[in-house]
């Protein structure tokens, strides 16, 4: 019996051996999270961007295990290569654990995109992790909701310009767009990110705080353009009134100017419909002068507004602003 377990115990320590092995190669990534993350403390930015966006531990570590950055337009362009045919470029992740880097955005009424930001690169680490049947799945989850769900229109001209761009990651797009930009999504995929936050729905009020800003004044800005496109049609109406009223009254001015030579009779007839005529010439007259100059007004609001809006926009791009 003693020769027995002397043959066989090579044997059995070797078998367990390669279950060792197999146990660490399966949590690799968890093991290599852990080392890199053993002596990693995050900056008070990075730390609140993390609690802002709710994020578990789980969703954290993702984050933390690619050392995010936040970084002004200049070092941003460098690390995110920036300067590419898409100008709004508000954050980049570089790969496995290679790092996130976030555009500063100090606007006050953009506040929320930087945590925005920080899901979506995030969620790509996630997506990453997620294991060849998992990936599938979610995949499938996903390309469903876009196909028979997704209604809105900015998100999918997102999706259409990430088509353009990144052909080959589009669902992995997917992937961190609805996570972060879509309120209701079905059941199945809001247990999904569950797991990476604890509110996600505050990640989706953080998006459509910023946009607000946007869309608000976009929403005066179409205001405006349809007041002024009535206006317009009320002053040419008005002034080809006019320009009919003063040939009218060219014609009658000739007209009296003869029969002040040899007619007075007739000339005193006209005298009164001519000053008549004068009188609703000049009314009209000042009432197009004051359309025009209220028209003058309103477009002079609708620019300040655009202005507000293209100044968004510019501290919204990472682009230099001599290629904006």
């Amino acid at each position: 019996m003693k020769r027995f377990w002397l043959r066989f115990a090579p044997i059995t320590t070797a078998i367990v051996g390669l279950l060792a092995l197999g146990a660490i190669w399966t949590q690799r990534d968890a093991i290599i999270d852990w080392l890199a993350l053993r002596d990693y403390t995050p900056s008070s930015a990075i730390s609140q961007l993390a609690d802002d966006a709710t994020m578990t531990s789980k969703g954290r570590n993702f984050f933390y295990v690619n050392d995010p950055q936040i970084e002004d337009r200049a070092a941003f362009n460098q690390d995110c290569n920036s300067q590419r045919e898409k100008a709004l470029i508000l954050g980049c992740y570089h790969g496995n654990r290679q790092g996130i880097y976030l555009f500063k955005v100090d606007t006050s009424e953009l506040k929320g995109v930087e945590q925005v930001t920080a899901a979506h690169e995030m969620l790509h680490q996630a997506y990453d992790r997620l294991s060849s049947t998992q990936r599938a799945h979610i995949n499938q989850l996903l390309e469903s909701y876009r196909e028979h769900d997704l209604r809105d229109e900015q998100i999918k001209e997102q999706i259409a310009a990430y088509e353009k761009s990144e052909p080959n990651d589009v669902i992995n797009e997917l992937h961190s767009l609805f996570g972060t930009e879509v309120g209701n999504l079905p059941a199945e995929l809001e247990d999904y990110y569950k797991q990476y936050f604890t509110d996600r729905a505050k990640v989706v009020q953080y998006y459509n705080s910023y946009q607000d800003a946007f869309r608000s004044r976009q929403a005066q800005i179409d205001a405006y353009d349809k007041d002024l496109e009535s206006r317009k049609i009320q002053i040419d109406t008005l002034e080809q009134s006019l320009e009919q009223k003063l040939a009218q009254l060219d014609q009658m001015k000739a007209q009296m100017d003869k029969y002040r030579r040899n007619n007075v009779s007739a000339y005193n007839n006209l005298v009164g419909p001519y000053n008549t005529l004068v009188d609703v010439y000049n009314s009209g007259l000042d009432d197009l002068k004051q359309k025009i100059a209220t028209y003058n007004e309103i477009v002079v609001k609708r620019n300040a507004i655009a202005l507000e809006q293209q100044q968004l926009q510019q501290d919204l791009s990472s682009l230099p602003s001599s290629v904006q």
